[in-house]
This record gives C-alpha cells, sequence and structure tokens, in this order.
C-alpha cells in the first residue's frame, strides 16, 4: 500500500508541475483532465502526510525514551505524544485504506434522476411529488444545480413521472445510493376512516453522460412530435411542442414534454437517452465481471424496497442498513445527509471486508 502512496505522492506533485506550464494552460481539455486527477489525488496525498507526519514524531519519541536518563516529567511528555502519534498514525491508516478502494468512474459526473409512482395511484403521484422536492432541497443544501427534463403532473398536483438533473460536485457518488423502490405509509386526505394506505414510488439515479462517452447515431432514432398534456398550462395542447425519441436499436423512448420549445425538448430527451444508454452499457459491463468483484456500491437494484417513510410515527427507516430515523419532516426537506453518510460507510465496510483492492 505504501509504495502505491508514493507513487500517488509523486504524480501529485508532477501534475502540480504540469498545472504551471503554459502549453497545458492554453491546452483546455488538458488543463480540465489534469485538473480533475489532481483534485482526486489530493485528499489521498494530505492524509498520507499526516500520516507520515504522525509515524516521524512518534518514531523521535520513541527513540527519545530508548536513550533514557530524562526527568520524569520530560518523559511522561514524551511517553504522551508516542501514544497519541501512534494513535494518529493508525486512524490515519485505516481512511487511507477507504481513500485506495476503487472509484466508481462515475461519482464526479451530473445526475439525472427519474422518479415515477407506482402502486398507489393518486397517492403515489402526491409522494413522487414529495420525492422532487426532496432531492430538490437536497440539491440546494449543496450548492447543487436542478433542472426539469421532462414532468407529467396529475390534477392533484402529483406527478405520474418526472425526471430532472442535478450538476453539482460529487452529485453522483451521494445520490447513487438512492436508486430503488421508496415506500410511503400515510393516511390520505381523502380517506374517511383514517386507515394508513401504504404506496410505491420508484427512483433510478442515472451518471448523467457527456456526448464524448457515447455517441449516438442520428440513423439509430425516430422522432416524433405531439402535442404536450397534462394537468394545464396556458401552452398545453396548442402546440406540438413535445417530442418522442425512440432509440430503435434498443426500443428505449424517451419523452419530454416540459418547454415550449422542439429543440429544447429535443435535447433534454436526448440528454435522458444518453444516460440511459451508458447506464446499460455499463450495467452489461458488469455483468460479465466475476460476482465477487462486483461492486458492493452499483446503481443499486430498483425492484428492492429501499426506504420507508412512515407518516404516522414521523419515522424513516432505510431498510439497507436497517437505520432508522424518527425526523421524517427534517428528511423531506432535504436532510438527507445523515442516511446518505451511513449508506456510504456500510458499503466501505463492506468493500473492505471483502479484501477489494485498487484495481
Amino acid at each position: 500500500m505504501f509504495d502505491q502512496l508514493q507513487a500517488t505522492q509523486a504524480r501529485y506533485e508532477e501534475i502540480s508541475q504540469m498545472l504551471t506550464q503554459p502549453q497545458v494552460v492554453s491546452d483546455n481539455q488538458k488543463y480540465r483532465e489534469l485538473m480533475k486527477e489532481y483534485a482526486t489525488l489530493g485528499p489521498i496525498v494530505e492524509k498520507y502526510r499526516e500520516y507520515a507526519q504522525a509515524k516521524e514524531a512518534a518514531e523521535e519519541a520513541r527513540q527519545l525514551l530508548e536513550e533514557g536518563g530524562l526527568e520524569r516529567d520530560f518523559r511522561e511528555m514524551v511517553e504522551n505524544e508516542l501514544r497519541e502519534n501512534r494513535e494518529k498514525a493508525e486512524i490515519a491508516a485505516e481512511e487511507l485504506k477507504i481513500l485506495l478502494l476503487p472509484r466508481d468512474p462515475n461519482d464526479s459526473k451530473n445526475v439525472i434522476v427519474e422518479i415515477r409512482a407506482g402502486a398507489g395511484g393518486e397517492e403515489a403521484a402526491l409522494f413522487a411529488h414529495s420525492l422532487l422536492r426532496m432531492y430538490s432541497m437536497y440539491g440546494e443544501s449543496r450548492g447543487w444545480r436542478a433542472e426539469i427534463l421532462n414532468l407529467n403532473e396529475t390534477e392533484l398536483g402529483g406527478c405520474k413521472e418526472v425526471s430532472f438533473s442535478i450538476a453539482g460536485d460529487g452529485a453522483y457518488s451521494r445520490l447513487k445510493y438512492e436508486s430503488g423502490v421508496h415506500r410511503v405509509q400515510r393516511v390520505p386526505e381523502t380517506e374517511t376512516q383514517g386507515r394508513i394506505h401504504t404506496s410505491t414510488v420508484t427512483v433510478a439515479v442515472l451518471p448523467e453522460a457527456e456526448e464524448v462517452e457515447l455517441e449516438i447515431d442520428p440513423k439509430d432514432l425516430k422522432i416524433d412530435t405531439f402535442r404536450s398534456s397534462g394537468a394545464g398550462g396556458q401552452h398545453i395542447n396548442k402546440t406540438s411542442s413535445a417530442i418522442r425519441v425512440t432509440h430503435l436499436p434498443t426500443g428505449m423512448v424517451v419523452e419530454c414534454q416540459d418547454e415550449r420549445s422542439q429543440y429544447k425538448n429535443k435535447d433534454k430527451a436526448l440528454r435522458v437517452l444518453r444516460s440511459r444508454l451508458l447506464e446499460q452499457k455499463q450495467r452489461e459491463q458488469d455483468d460479465r465481471i466475476a460476482s465477487e468483484r462486483k461492486s458492493q456500491v452499483g446503481t443499486g437494484d430498483r425492484s428492492e424496497r429501499i426506504r420507508t417513510y412512515n407518516y404516522p410515527q414521523g419515522r424513516v427507516t432505510d431498510h439497507r442498513i436497517n437505520l432508522t430515523l424518527y425526523k421524517l419532516q427534517a428528511v423531506l426537506d432535504g436532510a438527507l445527509d445523515e442516511i446518505i453518510d451511513a449508506l456510504i460507510a456500510y458499503y466501505q465496510a463492506q468493500r473492505l471486508s471483502s479484501g477489494e483492492k485498487e484495481s
């Protein structure tokens, strides 16, 4: 591990020098690639230096104690320094193991989130809208930018389905844990006998693909226009601005009707299509890898119930890690960090215990 860390530090210092060279600064793509690598290596190098400093301080203290002849008070101080620096080195070594785990290549990407109402009719659609609000508020709290790509609303203000992008540093690294079935338990406003209803909403989180990653042949696309439909709005059903894109080789269909402009709707639909195709391609690659080498933190099984939101008890339970928080409203207002941090720690521990190595 430490040979790898020394090589990482050498590469970090090399990039630092390269970033000052005029020929690199003038090459936007090269500069951007190096800055991305520099930012990735930074936390590892910083933690390695912290480890090395603690080891060196502990060694100096050990040598002083071995030489002997120290006054009592000074000896006690040196013993404390030895103990403290050994502890610091042990903690830094464990943190380095986590930092050296293979990174998900998508972690730094923006995401496209697709939310669909499942079982429960209008009640599921209303909760789908609550999840849209929750992710939007979470993104806002982290300084990310959200943009609606397609929205199919109901008369009561719910969402049959909604696609939106979230752009920001590390968006996928945190939101990828949200893929799956979200279950809500509450008493609908229309329920006269106070019975609790259970509804489900499906969430899919896709890393947003860049054009250079996945080119789509225009001959593989069938593009249709149609009039927007939905709960209302001044331009609904008046112009054929909505776009339906069909990817002929896969049969994948994406619709977008959120914008008044055909061109904007087409652009948004292609962003979603490109990301879906990238995810499909990556999933096929993962399926070819032996099961023991599969990442423990993939995109998640969408048929799996991952979380329950219980309104009568004010409770949120994440079933993957048996975490229960009695702060439902705070979570729905975007306070997701406690859940996501716990999920990250859990999956990191799983990967460490399975002996996953840097590849």
